[in-house]
């Protein structure tokens, strides 16, 4: 078995298409890790935002967490009806698209896929984080780690969808488990308690307040919780995945993930209240996660504990196979709708679609090699990205639903509309509040994906009118094409790239282009008696040789005159490059060997002209066995072209057969 079999995986057939479809249990590992790892840190950049309240933080964790599920639910609702809508998925870009417009739709794309890039390298280095802060002697190797990470990730979406389901489904229920666990005995200790419980470990002591909290200071903590809402459109995104009935399944899946997301974060923040629990400084002697401290005030500091960090360090590491579900899925319907290039809607051996798993993975890597792993300031990107698409994705199903006028609509026009009117107030918010810190980029990003996909589809538009005819094919008698062969020597590859010119037309050239003035003259010498004598007995046209000397000891330049005067000279036929070129078998037979005759193919096609026609005429390399090849030797000898008894001294005879 290749190593290719053992990384990705037999192909698929596409009978089997209906078996790698998912149901609700397998989709919200695949589609939910994003958002349910952001209980993780949501609540934490909220509460990081506050550290200058000192103990007063936590009083405002619940309020703030309140709004953000508020909006959550918002949110869901809203997007329960745009699932329904377009099911063929597409999420924010499909509803834009069909609702909004082109541009309106290419912003929303572009907004979304900067979200997607983005939660893969922070996704991937928050991982990284935590588990270099357990063990620190890998933080030499951060980088390395994120890199590694990375590829394992992409293989496993390589693989298939029902791979991936199957890989993130322990992970994923481990830590909504091990989490859910220790909320429920909390809780239990905050009632029984009358809402004073002992800590079984104490948190680290909050000093004590030395800033209000203002407006502003709330603001900025919201928008850093709202990283929370990251995710939540990836259901939307995904409809196509799941097995039928797809809607519903669908629906079910973002209800399971929105549940489970809002009982997390409700209960983090009441715990974190109850017990007085605040952020820690990051990257600062003493820092424990928000999470660490509430695992261990419930708790303690036993094998359950350590058991929820893992499943923790797991779940933030793995959180960016959501990007890897959705963004190949978006980068489809950008192609389908002549945005980016047929590739990215084709699907792989393993049917998922392989282009743009793999340029999700090459984009994440530029941005963790050029930020050395840590990405901390790329955080407050996320939200605006996510926000931004979430807008325009309720105000085109606000649209949708005016124009379908059905029953019911008009209570479906209220529920987007809400949701478009909260998700616009919280990117105003998030968008002012983390300006100064990081969203300021967002200027550059989305407007520069933006112009990508518009001169992509300019572009795919500008080729259709150019190649788009109305009139049948011509079907008037055609003259057979000149035909150039050119040749280095007159071998078993050139013979083969002769025979085969001399069957498609009477008229064939053969060019040889002497790079040395003082180079022997073996083909000319051997024309006669090994082409030309044996043609003119059989009655057939004979090649004609020509021998180019050029001045400057060029190669590929003097062939392209000589063609070019020849179409100048054949006005209305085509002019037929027939190029021989002999194919080894062996990855390190590439890197010696010159490639003349792939930058001559490649200069043809660029400054060939209309009437140039460039044709492959592969010779195949197979090595014989050391017997076979005694044997080849011992018949040949004395034989013309042979060795030794060939007139020209030469050998014509390879070590290897086609």
């Amino acid at each position: 078995m290749s190593l290719w079999r053992v990384l990705f995986g037999r192909p698929i057939p596409n009978e089997r298409a209906e078996e790698e479809r998912i149901g609700p249990l397998t989709g919200i590992p695949v589609l939910g890790l994003d958002a349910l790892a952001s209980a993780a840190y949501g609540p934490e950049a909220a509460l990081t935002a506050m550290l200058v309240l000192g103990s007063a933080g936590p009083r405002y964790i619940g309020l703030l967490t309140g709004i953000i599920v508020a909006l959550l639910l918002v949110v869901q609702f809203s997007y329960r009806q745009t699932i329904a809508a377009y099911p063929d998925g597409g999420g924010s870009f499909s509803v834009a698209r069909a609702n909004l417009g082109v541009k309106p739709a290419l912003l929303a794309a572009s907004a979304l896929a900067l979200d997607y890039v983005l939660n893969v390298a922070v996704a991937i280095s928050a991982g990284v984080g935590a588990l270099v802060s357990a063990i620190p002697s890998l933080f030499p190797h951060t980088l390395l780690l994120c890199l590694m990470l990375l590829g394992f990730i992409m293989v496993v979406n390589l693989r298939g969808v029902r791979t991936a389901g199957s890989a993130f489904l322990l992970p994923t229920y481990l830590f909504v488990g091990c989490l859910g666990i220790t909320l429920l005995i909390g809780i239990w200790k905050v009632l029984t308690s009358d809402g004073s419980p002992v800590p079984v470990v104490a948190p680290p002591r909050l000093p004590e307040s030395t800033a209000m909290a203002s407006l502003w200071l709330l603001m900025h903590a919201f928008a850093n919780g709202c990283t929370a809402m990251t995710g939540i459109e990836a259901v939307s995104n995904g409809v196509p995945i799941f097995r039928e009935p797809r809607v519903r399944n669908a629906h079910r899946t973002l209800l399971g993930i929105v549940s489970i997301l809002v009982m997390l974060l409700c209960g983090v923040a009441w715990m974190s209240h109850a017990y007085d629990i605040g952020a820690t400084a990051p990257g600062q002697a003493g820092y424990q996660s928000v999470l660490s401290q509430v695992v261990a005030a419930v708790t303690g500091r036993g094998v359950f504990y350590y058991v929820t960090l893992a499943a923790i360090v797991c779940v933030l590491c793995l959180s960016a196979n959501t990007s890897f579900a959705d963004f190949p899925r978006l980068c489809r319907a950008l192609a389908l709708d002549s945005n980016l290039p047929p590739a990215f809607a084709h699907v792989g051996q393993r049917l998922v679609y392989s282009t743009g798993i793999v340029t999700l993975s090459l984009l994440a890597a530029v941005l963790l090699v050029v930020f050395n792993g840590v990405t901390d300031h790329l955080i407050p990107l996320f939200a605006v990205g996510a926000l931004s698409a979430f807008t325009l994705s309720q105000l085109g199903m606000v649209m949708h639903w005016r124009r379908m006028r059905g029953r019911g609509t008009r209570r479906f026009q209220w529920v987007n509309g809400v949701g478009a009117a909260c998700t616009a107030l919280a990117l105003a918010v998030v968008a002012t509040a983390k300006f100064e810190e990081g969203a300021w980029m967002t200027v550059v990003f989305i407007p520069l994906a933006y112009a990508l996909l518009r001169t992509s589809r300019r572009h795919a538009e500008r080729i259709h009118a150019a190649t788009e005819t109305p009139h049948p094919i011509p079907v008037q008698p055609l003259a057979a094409p000149v035909v150039v062969v050119p040749l280095r020597r007159l071998d078993r590859v050139a013979q083969k790239g002769l025979r085969l010119a001399l069957s498609m037309s009477p008229d064939v050239y053969a060019v040889q282009v002497r790079g040395q003035p003082d180079a022997p003259e073996q083909l000319v010498q051997r024309w006669e008696w090994q082409v030309a004598a044996p043609f003119r007995k059989a009655g057939r046209p004979v090649p004609r040789l020509d021998v180019l000397v050029p001045t400057y000891r060029q190669v590929v330049d003097p062939l392209l005159g000589y063609v070019h005067k020849l179409a100048a000279e054949h006005p209305g036929r085509f002019i037929a490059v027939l190029v021989p070129e002999l194919v080894e078998r062996r990855w390190h037979h590439f890197i010696i060997p010159s490639h003349t005759a792939t930058l001559l193919k490649m200069m043809l096609l660029v400054r060939g002209g209309p009437r140039i026609v460039v044709i492959n005429t592969p010779w195949y390399l197979r090595e014989p066995s050391s017997r076979k090849r005694r044997l080849r030797r011992g018949s040949s000898c004395g034989q013309p072209g042979s060795g030794r008894g060939s007139p020209a001294g030469g050998r014509l005879d390879s070590p290897a057969r086609e």
